[in-house]
């Protein structure tokens, strides 16, 4: 749910006081009531009044954030949601090494990033983004196992750079180089991984270029 308890109270209708009490056990809801701050917390009216079954009332709970609403940073700052984009996650593996399984192509949370970060600086379509997360040494000092990476899904023609390659079914991060006659360079960061060629016109098997990494992060 956006907002603090004070909005939360502004909303039900009731003073802070009394919405503490409720918290606290200290008097028990009438059925409005009940209803009601089901209704601003975006849960279901069973959960709220027995905890059984599920929690949230999914509907409820992005009407409830949506930029008509008061949503608020960690230290109650006002946040405009309109200023962010949602990215979906992945839970695929960008292989810096042995490569991962293409499977389970369902996004399993979001990211936001700044709008204005999208459009001014990357310059590219939020639709044509996604992040997933790396695994393995054979990029390590560029990116390293579990970083997570955004990318371009738009830039499937590489120059030079580095890119989420799929091979026989799997998927790698590499750095791209393009040579002459078309063909591409593919190597690694660490040297013990040697460079190989790929022709994309006659690959000799199955290769796609998923797109080009534009981001990434990492956890110290």
């Amino acid at each position: 749910m956006c907002g603090g308890p004070g909005e939360t109270a502004r909303r039900v209708g009731v003073s802070n006081t009394t919405l503490q009490r409720w918290r606290n056990d200290q008097v028990d809801l009438s059925t409005s009531n009940l209803v009601k701050l089901a209704d601003t917390a975006g849960v279901r009216i069973e959960w709220l009044a027995t905890g059984r079954g599920h929690m949230m009332n999914s509907q409820a709970l992005v009407e409830s954030c949506s930029p008509s609403h008061a949503c608020v940073d960690t230290l109650g700052n006002p946040v405009d949601l309109s200023e962010f984009v949602f990215i979906p996650r992945y839970n695929l593996k960008a292989a810096a090494g042995h490569g991962a399984a293409v499977a389970g192509e369902k996004p399993i949370f979001s990211m936001s990033f700044r709008r204005y970060w999208i459009d001014n600086f990357l310059r590219i379509d939020p639709k044509d983004l996604s992040v997933l997360s790396v695994k393995g040494d054979s990029m390590e000092g560029v990116l390293n196992d579990r970083d997570v990476i955004l990318v371009n899904h738009a830039d499937t023609s590489p120059t030079t750079g580095l890119y989420v390659l799929r091979i026989e079914g799997d998927l790698l991060v590499k750095r791209v180089q393009k040579l002459p006659g078309g063909k591409l360079e593919i190597m690694s960061a660490n040297e013990a991984y040697r460079p190989f060629e790929i022709d994309p016109s006659n690959p000799g098997g199955d290769f796609a270029v998923v797109g080009r990494v534009v981001w990434f992060g990492r956890q110290l």
